[in-house]
């Protein structure tokens, strides 16, 4: 089980370790760090898993859903169906190998594995063939079943250096301002960076998104609050048609649901900001030139105020992964926000 933030490398790690498992001719070099082990790159394996046609890697993920037998133009997936986690890995982990001398499973969003799919896994995790090795990647281990986190072994991944991140997106053409307030939006994955970046110079501005939403967060009164609401939903619309059109391969109710997780994260990051501008230096802050509008926001909520508001919005989060209606999410999540107490928890 590779378990951490979204982003931080868990994917290309469990390629890595693919590539080793399934190489031919194996290399160890000897560095500064240790013994190093990886694919020979130019074996047939390694040249076949670099084209994405192994036979004997498999990758496992919700949208595989259209392929099973029962699930021909059904709706997008929200969750890892049994069916295809009995018809793409389980049957699939009987087969010995066709080319390699073991098979290799990677589990894309293992934290989207409903209860059925998980039981429907737990023999194969606990007894699987000696040729067979299944990675499953988490980004929240609270959701999966005791059973099954207990039948794996947990190696976890923290966020990747604010420097790396900045210089990845220097090498895609944003630098300054711009690359900052991408950077601290990230929160340390470097994948999530890297889309951001992908989205603002295809003009989703993710940029301009969260300086006017701060700055109008934090002259919003409770007349405003609806106003703001609707103007967080058209954001999210745009964001998402833009990311529709770089990811032609997710379907687009997980990319609206993420355009949105992606609007309150940038109003959460700057009351997160508001609760800890007076112990942190400048620099960590936001972009300097939002320092108006979050020194108001720190003023008006102050530490614990900020703290409880935070508590709002990761509960917002957790309804629009739900499918909540949005309106209703955003609309209770801002009134509570500029006008706190008025509205009772339900």
């Amino acid at each position: 089980m590779f378990a951490g933030p979204e982003g931080v490398g868990k994917f290309k790690t469990a390629l890595a370790w693919a590539r080793l498992l399934l190489c031919a001719d194996p290399v160890t070099t000897s560095t500064s760090a240790g013994v190093r082990h990886d694919g020979c790159g130019q074996c047939r394996s390694c040249m076949l898993l670099e084209a994405g046609s192994h036979p004997d890697f498999h990758h496992i993920y919700k949208e595989l859903k259209e392929f099973t037998k029962d699930g021909k133009g059904k709706g997008p997936p929200v969750d890892l169906s049994i069916d295809v986690i009995r018809e793409f890995l389980i049957a699939r982990a009987a087969a010995r190998p066709t080319l390699s001398a073991r098979k290799v499973f990677v589990v894309s969003e293992a934290e989207r594995l409903n209860p059925s799919s998980q039981n429907a896994l737990l023999k194969v995790l606990e007894e699987p063939p000696a040729y067979c090795s299944i990675i499953l990647l988490c980004t929240r281990l609270d959701k999966l079943l005791p059973t099954t986190r207990s039948r794996t072994q947990i190696l976890r991944f923290g966020p990747v250096a604010r420097q790396v991140i900045m210089d990845r997106l220097r090498v895609m053409g944003l630098e300054g301002q711009v690359a900052g307030s991408l950077a601290g939006l990230s929160q340390g994955s470097l994948g999530a960076a890297c889309t951001y970046a992908s989205l603002e110079l295809a003009g989703a501005n993710l940029y301009a998104t969260r300086q006017d939403l701060v700055a109008a967060l934090a002259e919003c009164s409770l007349a405003d609050a609806l106003d703001l609401a609707q103007r967080c939903l058209d954001r999210a619309k745009s964001i998402a048609e833009a990311w529709s059109r770089l990811d032609k391969a997710t379907s687009k109710v997980d990319l609206n649901r993420r355009a949105m997780k992606l609007v309150v994260r940038m109003i959460l990051l700057a009351i997160e900001d508001a609760m800890k501008r007076p112990l942190m230096q400048h620099d960590q802050l936001a972009p300097v030139d939002q320092d108006a509008p979050i020194e108001r926001l720190a003023d008006r909520l102050g530490p614990e105020g900020a703290a409880e508001r935070i508590a709002d919005g990761f509960e917002a989060l957790r309804w629009i992964e739900a499918s909540v209606n949005e309106r209703l999410v955003f609309e209770r999540f801002l009134l509570r926000l500029v006008g706190p107490g008025i509205i009772a928890d339900f």
